[in-house]
């Protein structure tokens, strides 16, 4: 452990999401700085970037905004890999025990989130307004379409919209969420997944549930709380200053002042590239909450769930009390930190309760209600998801006999690393300028080096030329690696349906695993079986 703390103070004073290094290797375990600090020294470290750039050092490079997502550096203790599943051997469990049934690809990994069908347990999201998302969506909506799951239209999008039409204060007109919407629609197969709009308090103040509910005809609303990258409401740059000053005559919170003489001057001599356009925190009390669910209803929303971060555990149980008097239909954490846009890096890393020790609070809080026979929504975990064993152990770890209570997980960087990366690469294709190891491992055409090509065009036929190949890398990603990942893990735990996934089905690695979750260390589990089946 000592080895990981000195890591982690190392990053103090160097992060590679800020861009910033130190000029020798064994820093100070305290302040992260070199031991020797020198004043003829060409590297930046985060003291130095400081002094240059102020708050702009308080965010993921600021030049790679729009094409970038960024995540903690911190090594929190504990994560997935302390835990490991367990193999079958001597049954089958929801598929016929026979070698012809029972073979991976038969493994069901179809679940109901929220009254919501979905063909894995994932959902996408939460991409708002910051611009890698908008410049990625057609890939992200229509890949989630085609791989059966959500996708969720993230906060403030109508309110970033410049052609957004205003009535009052209100939005009566949004090309760009329209846009988002149909979308996600042009694929979709009208039962698995569906479009999801989230909601905040710009959005509320915006009037945003209305216009989508009557407007572009949406099933879910989603209200916003907050997320586990940051706790201070969304953020985005804004290369553009009319656009800054557009944006706080509707109501945001841009800095520096776009509307004063002297910021627009240093703009236009360069001093500084961007704008930043916050959001306001929401402060949530029950009765309230409670009207704006009855309200959301009686708008016509026919699902609503809701989104939250990893505040303190008193704020996670009063989540869950709120949640579970409104009955709403779905309940997302999301744990520390990684996020879509710009979060500020010291947040990502030293604020907010990690995945794993939030989602053993929020077991806790569902079993309390549970025992008390309280209400308890669908439960969706978010923070750091990027593969099947995570998504397997998230799920097994909630089963306390009655069958999941986390039903799915929520993907947000990782499905953009996948579209990106898909853009990428088809720009490359088309310029001639693939790596060379990559083109002779798999070919220089996108319709070789995607290996979902020749299914999807026998599905979709004519159609498929309207699949944008990042919707392609989103699909592949999703439905041929996680989704068959997860059925061999499935498959080689000898169950064939995510609901028979269970804590039994799990072993920890470490006695802070064990201490957190309760789940038992390797050489505990089935120890009484062992000595019942050999007492023969």
């Amino acid at each position: 452990m000592s080895e990981r703390v000195h890591k982690n103070s190392s990053y103090l004073n160097g992060k590679s999401t800020v861009g910033t290094s130190t000029r020798v290797k064994d820093t100070s375990t305290i302040s992260g700085m070199c031991p020797i600090c020198i004043r003829d020294c060409p590297v930046l470290c985060e003291i130095s970037l400081s002094a240059f750039r102020g708050r702009e050092a308080l965010y993921p490079e600021p030049a790679q905004f729009g094409t970038s997502t960024a995540g903690a550096l911190k090594n929190f203790g504990l994560d997935w890999s302390h835990f490991s599943i367990q193999a079958g051997l001597f049954e089958a469990q929801g598929v016929a025990e026979t070698s012809e049934a029972a073979i991976f690809p038969n493994a069901n990994t179809e679940v109901v989130v929220g009254g919501m069908p979905l063909k894995l347990p994932i959902l996408t999201g939460a991409f708002g307004s910051t611009e890698v998302a908008r410049v990625n969506w057609d890939g992200l909506a229509i890949g989630a379409a085609l791989s059966g799951v959500s996708v969720t239209i993230g906060e403030n999008i109508a309110g970033m919209d410049v052609e957004s039409q205003l009535t009052d204060g209100k939005i009566t007109h949004s090309p760009e969420l329209k846009r988002r919407v149909e979308s996600f629609r042009r694929f979709w197969d009208g039962k698995y997944g569906d479009v999801i709009i989230q909601t905040n308090v710009e959005d509320q103040r915006l009037g945003i549930d209305s216009y989508a509910l009557s407007k572009l005809e949406v099933n879910v609303i989603e209200r916003k709380w907050g997320q586990g990258a940051k706790a201070i409401g969304g953020e985005v740059r804004l290369k553009n200053l009319e656009k800054a000053i557009l944006l706080k005559k509707r109501g945001y919170i841009v800095i520096p002042d776009p509307e004063d003489p002297v910021i627009q001057q240093a703009f236009k001599d360069g001093v500084f590239q961007t704008f930043e356009r916050h959001s306001r925190v929401g402060i949530p009390k029950e009765q309230g909450f409670l009207e704006d669910i009855d309200w959301l209803r009686k708008q016509g929303a026919k699902k609503i769930f809701l989104k939250t971060g990893a505040y303190r555990p008193s704020a996670v149980a009063y989540t869950m009390k709120f949640a579970s008097e409104a009955k709403i239909d779905a309940l997302s954490f999301d744990g520390a930190g990684g996020g879509t846009g710009m979060s500020p890096v010291p947040m990502m890393d030293e604020m907010s309760i990690p995945t794993l020790y939030l989602q053993a609070l929020v077991q806790r809080c569902a079993q309390i209600l549970k025992k008390k026979g309280k209400y308890v929504p669908d439960l969706v975990m978010a923070g750091g998801f990027i593969e099947e064993t995570s998504i397997f152990k998230t799920i097994a770890m909630s089963n306390y006999g009655e069958g999941p209570m986390v039903k799915a997980v929520l993907m947000g960087r990782s499905p953009i690393t996948a579209a990106m990366k898909a853009s990428y690469f088809k720009q490359l294709a088309t310029e001639g300028k693939l790596p060379k190891a990559f083109v002779e491992k798999f070919g220089v055409t996108p319709d070789k080096f995607f290996i979902a090509t020749p299914e999807l065009k026998a599905k979709y036929g004519a159609r498929f030329s309207e699949i944008p190949l990042e919707s392609i890398g989103v699909y592949t990603y999703l439905t041929d690696r996680v989704g068959v990942g997860l059925k061999q893990l499935m498959a080689g735990n000898r169950k064939w349906n995510l609901s028979l996934l269970n804590r039994g089905d799990l072993m920890s690695l470490s006695e802070i695993a064990t201490k957190v979750t309760g789940i038992p260390l390797a050489d505990e589990v089935e120890k009484d079986a062992v000595e019942k089946i050999l007492d023969y």
